[in-house]
């Protein structure tokens, strides 16, 4: 059955995006995620805001629901479920509770909600603001609710952020395996009142070769186990068997065949601490190793994984609320499949390969769903070998990130930088790129960065969709400022839509062939085509054929386009008049209104004689800002001194006029040029510029040879 994908969109509704030719983007999810601000309220809609360190912008699709007490929020079940997750989120230091109604029904569960676990500060991270304002909680109803009732949450104690919430129907628990040891034969409390750590461990020492069963209940660990090699640890579903522990597994080798299913972990991680090993798994599970039908919470990593993990899968799982990464394969990581699992709120990259001391090699992250990362990417690779990257769906980046990261950004040393092909394939991007206030300029939806060192591997970008970027959708950047080229890219079809500024953002030297990629509701211009630093050399862009809607360049490298912004002048001195059409109240003879925009003194408008007042308007094209007039008579001796009194007069829709300048005499002396300067005060909204004549001391009609209008004082 082919995949189909529910993304938010800017309106905050839902959307099914269902597989074309291409295989779809993101995780197969066993949930339908509904956004708040779709539904029906009596709170306030706050968003969308793509600015760092607002609530807004670190909500799904950028809006949310803020519920004051007493104050609902109602949704529309989009499917048979029977339990509900919510990203929310509560001002700092507080706590308090969503009453849940069930078609109109008050259920006798509420759903704790608290600030405990967000608002993490990393002052030590440059550019890093406080964030992870959002947080999850979960329920199961005790009852079934099909498509079309109606859930409502209601704020009790406190003030609530609702944001999305995902409806699913949860399986009733496994049963126990034949054979398997179960923790509790061991002494584990399924109350989480005891300290059940020594119990997993003897369970885990007894199943060598088999299985460790965990059967419904709540276990509490207060210590990391380790040595954990040739046995699987099962749950009875991630909803029923839930360990409590900030630090599940810790070790730093095993002779692998470790798989760990069907549980929750979640921790009580209520800050960032990077010297602390606070992660699901910290280390190595060994090749042949897995971790399927995971729920992991509250953790600062998810799976911070070095030394051994050949032919790793990790997949089917749900990462929440990390106060740091959701998976980091940090170095040494060979044919690892992380594949189709969902990950929100992460507090760094989501998904990350960082080639530290020796190369991620022949890896891959594939069908993923990444929502909200609030600090850094969605999907990062840093450096290694033959990487690839598919099918994923990566929504709503915030701050110091993309929705996809190709970069040979080091941090420390020794770093293997990527080689051979880097795939990038199929994925979708959706309100990605950010702001970084590092660099005081945007970052682009898919980045490919020569950081630390020139991106020298082949880097083959193909079936890309990106969607409502903030900023731009490609950018080809020199992170550290040192100016290394990016060479060897192809983009290869790619549709893009209301990319806020630029489709490509081009700030280092080198190459990128383009081809079949199409853009709609660009916000400024089609490339941004400025390396830094200056003088380090060009990037050339290469039309393999078949792109459209993006052919204009920014033409001023001095400046950054703004969302919406448009092209500016590529003159700000330019003679905004000159050859635009004009039209005259009367003209005398072959003397023509368009004589005094063709750009020739010599020539020049004369209006019937004899009959003042008389008028001439010239059609700007667009509506322009003018602060200064420069009108000429033909320079030539021949034509003696005078004055001719005017007025100034402007229209946007050449209609109705009104007055900028009023009445006045303007000298004209053959001696100085023959010219007469007007300044329009504060500047003139216009598009329409007019000219009325009333008086002319050498001669009974207006007379102009140039007029020209100027942008500039």
């Amino acid at each position: 059955m082919p995949i189909i994908t529910v993304v938010a969109l800017s309106a905050g509704l839902l959307a099914a995006t269902a597989p074309t030719a291409h295989a779809a983007a993101g995780a197969a999810l066993p949930f339908t995620s509904v956004e708040a601000e779709s539904a029906t309220t009596t709170g306030t809609r706050i968003g969308p805001d793509h600015t760092q360190g607002t609530l807004a912008s670190e909500a799904s699709g950028r809006q949310a629901v803020q519920l004051a007490p007493g104050r609902r929020v109602e949704f529309t079940v989009p499917r048979a479920a029977n339990a509900v997750n919510v990203a929310y989120s509560v001002p700092d230091g507080q706590s308090g509770t969503l009453n849940v109604y069930v078609n109109g029904t008050r259920l006798a569960k509420m759903l704790p909600v608290t600030s405990k676990y967000s608002y993490i500060d990393t002052s030590w991270i440059p550019g890093a603001k406080t964030h992870h304002f959002f947080d999850n909680a979960r329920l199961l109803l005790g009852q079934n609710v099909q498509a079309g009732d109606k859930v409502a949450f209601e704020a009790a104690g406190a003030q609530v952020t609702v944001d999305v919430a995902d409806f699913e129907q949860v399986a009733a628990a496994a049963g126990q395996p034949a054979g398997s040891v179960s923790v509790t034969s061991k002494g584990a409390d399924p109350t989480g009142n005891g300290d059940s750590t020594q119990a997993f461990r003897d369970a885990i020492s007894a199943a060598q070769g088999g299985v460790v069963w965990i059967p419904p209940g709540d276990y509490r660990l207060t210590s990391a186990l380790s040595g954990v090699q040739n046995v699987t640890l099962q749950g009875a579903g991630s909803w029923h068997s839930v360990v409590h522990s900030s630090r599940f597994i810790d070790q730093s080798g095993s002779s692998g065949g470790v798989h760990i299913k069907d549980f929750a972990v979640i921790g009580e991680v209520t800050e960032r601490v990077d010297s602390h090993p606070d992660n699901f798994v910290n280390g190595s599970l060994g090749h042949g190793s897995s971790v399927s039908g995971m729920w992991l919470q509250h953790l600062k990593v998810g799976l911070w994984l070095t030394g051994d993990n050949d032919n790793l899968v990790v997949e089917n799982n749900r990462l929440l609320d990390m106060t740091a990464d959701g998976l980091n394969l940090n170095g040494n990581a060979r044919g690892v499949r992380v594949r189709n699992n969902f990950l929100r709120n992460q507090g760094d990259d989501a998904l990350a390969m960082w080639s530290l001391y020796a190369p991620d090699t022949n890896s891959s992250f594939e069908n993923n769903t990444i929502s909200q990362p609030n600090l850094a990417n969605g999907i990062a690779i840093y450096g290694g070998n033959d990487i690839a990257v598919k099918n994923n769906l990566v929504s709503d980046t915030n701050a110091l990130g993309s929705g996809i990261a190709i970069s040979n950004q080091k941090f420390l040393d020794p770093f293997s930088p990527l080689a051979g092909t880097i795939t990038v394939d199929g994925n979708t991007l959706v309100r990605t790129g950010a702001m970084n206030p590092n660099w005081n300029h945007p970052m682009g939806a898919l980045r490919v960065d020569s950081y630390d060192s020139a991106i020298n591997a082949t880097v083959n970008i193909t079936n890309t969709t990106i969607t409502d970027s903030p900023y731009s959708a490609f950018e080809f950047v020199s992170g550290g400022g040192q100016g290394y080229p990016v060479r060897n890219v192809t983009v290869d079809g790619a549709t893009v839509r209301n990319t806020g500024t630029v489709v490509v953002q081009a700030e280092a030297q080198g190459a990128a062939g383009f081809r079949d990629v199409t853009a709609t509701g660009v916000g400024a211009a089609g490339v941004y085509n400025c390396p830094y630093p200056a003088n380090s050399g060009t990037f050339a862009l290469t039309d393999g054929g078949g792109n459209s809607g993006w052919s204009t360049t920014w033409s001023d490298c001095s400046t950054w386009p703004q969302p919406g912004q448009g092209n500016p002048d590529p003159d700000p001195n330019r003679n905004l008049a000159k050859g635009r059409p004009a039209t005259a109240t009367g003209s005398q003879d072959v003397y023509t209104p368009g004589k005094a925009v063709d750009g020739d003194a010599n020539s020049y408008w004369e209006s019937t004689n004899n009959a003042f007042p008389q008028a001439w308007t010239v059609d700007l094209g667009s509506v322009e800002t003018v602060r200064r007039l420069v009108l000429k008579l033909p320079p030539s001796s021949a034509w003696g001194a005078r004055t001719q009194t005017l007025t100034v007069l402007g229209s946007t829709d050449n209609t109705t006029y009104t007055t900028v300048v009023g009445a006045q005499g303007y000298r004209f002396d053959p001696a100085t040029g023959n010219t007469a300067t007007v300044s329009l005060p504060g500047g003139a909204v216009l598009r329409y510029l007019r000219l009325s004549v009333s008086a002319n001391t050498g001669w009974p009609a207006g007379q102009f040879s140039e007029v020209e209008a100027y942008p500039t004082s």
